[in-house]
């Protein structure tokens, strides 16, 4: 990882080492949120108090903000000190790190890119979820790891033809356990959590593309355009051809 920072803004600073921030501009009364992307459970960590020696021996990427600004835009105490990353917030992190840009354009780039993870980080705190590494349910903290890589795997490989076994094998847990974790920790089943993706990637392809609507349901996983309308009806409460019409129409 480099050892370099970049100062967002005089309220946040994203933090690449922790040996960068010896010379870093730190805002007043800050909050951390410390990322931890790697390994088999990849967490966020909400410092609401840090110390800022221990700060500047934190050895993974960071957003200090000043506390202020995080609740001005929408930030609030969080339910739980440490959860598991989402692969939304993952990509972000690990794009942060791996850019092969040089220079000011590097530096460009992260900052856009820390705003991003600020923000997205919001969004899913305001949605809920962001879920405890370990929190009030049943699982052991190894099981609650296990169907938190179950989510991942929606999330990463929902283009692929998933089912409950192949995920289940996947992340060591039996079928019924994991069944019964997900819809603890993620409030859903898993055959929901796949279809909320798949359907919100056809949606974005309905706006991006001009695809046939048959050919955005089979790349979706859908077998037939019939059951991709209903599927989508039911979801955002029109067929993918009138939402299609009507985005259209509006631009």
């Amino acid at each position: 990882m480099n050892r370099e920072f970049v100062e967002v803004s005089p309220e946040m600073t994203l933090a690449m080492s922790g040996a960068a921030l010896d010379s870093a501009p730190l805002p007043p009364e800050p909050i951390a949120l410390v990322f931890c992307a790697d390994g088999n459970c990849p967490t966020l960590v909400f410092d609401l108090n840090p110390n800022i020696q221990a700060l500047k021996r934190e050895q993974r990427l960071m957003l200090v903000v000043q506390r202020s600004a995080f609740e001005r835009v929408g930030g609030a105490e969080p339910g739980a000190r440490c959860t598991h990353l989402p692969s939304a917030l993952r990509a972000i992190v690990l794009a942060i790190h791996d850019t092969t840009l040089k220079g000011e354009t590097r530096s460009v780039y992260r900052l856009g890119k820390a705003i991003e993870l600020l923000c997205e980080t919001i969004r899913l705190q305001s949605d809920g979820e962001l879920v405890a590494v370990a929190g009030e349910s049943t699982l052991s903290l190894a099981d609650t790891r296990r169907v938190a890589a179950a989510r991942r795997m929606i999330d990463e490989r929902w283009g692929e033809k998933l089912t409950l076994d192949l995920i289940a094998r996947a992340c060591g847990l039996n079928r019924a356990k994991l069944t019964r974790g997900f819809r603890d920790m993620f409030n859903c089943t898993i055959a929901e959590a796949l279809a909320e993706r798949r359907l919100a990637q056809a949606k974005s392809m309905l706006l991006t593309t001009d695809k046939p609507v048959s050919s955005i349901g089979y790349e979706n996983g859908y077998l037939n355009n019939a059951s991709f309308a209903r599927a989508f009806g039911r979801r955002f409460g029109v067929s993918p051809s009138d939402f299609r019409a009507c985005q259209s129409a509006a631009a």
